[in-house]
């Protein structure tokens, strides 16, 4: 965040309306909905943002993570349109309408795995979490959820208790949910098993299984939620061979396992889903973000025995699966298809690695730099030894970004982690701005 003196620079160079907006925030806006950013957005295009003053910013967070394909691409613009004028609203609950039927079709088709699927949809994140949870205590006739530390599901009382980093996320908001348990994520870089990678990764699984001796009957477990890419947790990506091993012990035991792909699905990781990059098929998926290009839709994909072992009207939600977001969803999926998305996020990640690796040779503050295709997560230590966190590196490295016309946000439970997660339309010549930016604001940080 920018400190007292800058904010006062800029807030010097701001138009009345500007600086009127921002005061009516603080005056009407809940305190606790805070703004990373010290400017109002106007609008945006693609992989660009313009305040109302007239500036404009390379976005190199997306909303975070829902602008995959751009900030309004024009195809989905026109289906919202479209739909607008047909139907806004009649609750799928009561009266179906062929979007939502049209959406289920398609995620089912390219969810992972080839088992038959079937899928709902509610509004947001946390909601699907929720519901795929529910849906996994109603098909294993258990309640128990095993979920890992450094996670992030979401904001509701279950969620919030799923999540790892006490503040801002859960501090003062107890009790929590109960029948909640935590395990260690095998984090390669900051874990306390220093080894080999397949080693750390047996190591890890052992500990899973001996957690079942210890702390709880495996089978009094629903599921066990996990996230591909570790989003909030400031993007750790486990070794392939655990989500296999996970894959193995849930099996054993009559398990859920979940996916939870919020933010990593939809292309972001080079693959439409990240588990895809880790040879699984797991029970239930969790989707949303990137999949309504911000229209709010979320959704829950699985096996259809898992699905349809809720009686009727035992899940759902007024405005769950909406007609325009769903149409949304259908234009984005298109879109993401049609210019391939996933090859480009690649190539993105591909480049954005090259340059931060480059970087770090020159600065061991540097400790990590980590991710699936795009969706990269740069970790700074105040030494490379001790891997002291360095959370002031990254919100100089964050406001000076700002100050130069790059938006980047941070991540991780010690908020030591630069996240790029950048639209997968931006140009080449927009992803070299970028990168010449961040560099800059390295070496002048760091320097």
């Amino acid at each position: 965040m920018l400190n007292g003196k800058e904010l006062a620079k800029i807030s010097a160079h701001q138009s009345e309306r500007t600086k009127k907006i921002i005061e009516d925030k603080a005056t009407y806006v809940a305190g606790g909905i805070s703004c990373t950013f010290p400017f109002v957005v106007k609008q945006a295009k693609g992989a660009v943002i313009e305040d109302t003053d007239g500036n404009t910013y390379l976005d190199f967070y997306a909303g975070i993570g829902v602008t995959s394909c751009g900030h309004c691409p024009d195809e989905v613009v026109k289906a919202i349109k479209e739909q607008a004028d047909r139907l806004l609203h009649s609750c799928f609950m009561v009266s179906m309408y062929e979007p939502y039927v049209r959406l289920a079709e398609k995620l089912t088709q390219i969810a992972p795995g080839k088992s038959p699927k079937k899928a709902m949809f509610v509004n947001s994140g946390a909601e699907a979490v929720e519901n795929a949870i529910k849906i996994a205590r109603t098909y294993t006739k258990r309640t128990g959820i095993v979920a890992f530390e450094s996670g992030f599901h979401g904001r509701t009382l279950l969620t919030m208790t799923l999540t790892s980093k006490v503040k801002p996320y859960k501090d003062g908001f107890g009790p929590f949910a109960p029948e909640i348990y935590k395990v260690p994520f095998p984090n390669i870089y900051r874990g306390q098993i220093n080894t080999s990678e397949e080693e750390a990764c047996k190591a890890y699984l052992d500990y899973f299984r001996r957690f079942f001796v210890s702390e709880v009957n495996p089978m009094n477990i629903a599921a066990v939620i996990l996230e591909p890419v570790q989003g909030e947790g400031g993007f750790n990506v486990p070794p392939k061979g655990y989500w296999q091993g996970l894959r193995e012990i849930c099996d054993e035991y009559g398990i859920v396992l979940i996916a939870d792909e919020v933010q990593s699905g939809f292309c972001r990781t080079g693959k439409m889903f990240a588990v895809d990059h880790f040879g699984v098929e797991p029970d239930l998926v969790t989707m949303a973000k990137s999949l309504g290009s911000g229209m709010p839709i979320s959704a829950v994909v699985g096996k259809k025995e898992i699905m349809d072992s809720v009686g009727a009207g035992g899940i759902g939600g007024t405005y769950g699966g909406n007609p325009v977001a769903c149409e949304a969803a259908l234009a984005s999926i298109r879109m993401m298809e049609e210019q391939n998305l996933s090859e480009k996020s690649l190539k993105i990640g591909a480049y954005i690695m090259d340059r931060v690796r480059a970087l770090q040779k020159e600065f061991p503050q540097i400790g990590d730099v980590r991710g699936l295709g795009s969706m990269i997560g740069i970790e700074f230590v105040k030494d490379p030894v001790t891997k002291e966190p360095y959370k002031d590196a990254v919100s100089a490295i964050n406001a000076e970004c700002f100050k130069q016309g790059l938006l980047v946000i941070g991540a991780g439970i010690f908020g030591n982690v630069v996240r790029f997660l950048p639209p997968l339309v931006l140009t080449n010549e927009q992803l070299t701005q970028a990168m010449d930016i961040f560099e800059s604001a390295v070496r002048k940080t760091l320097k």
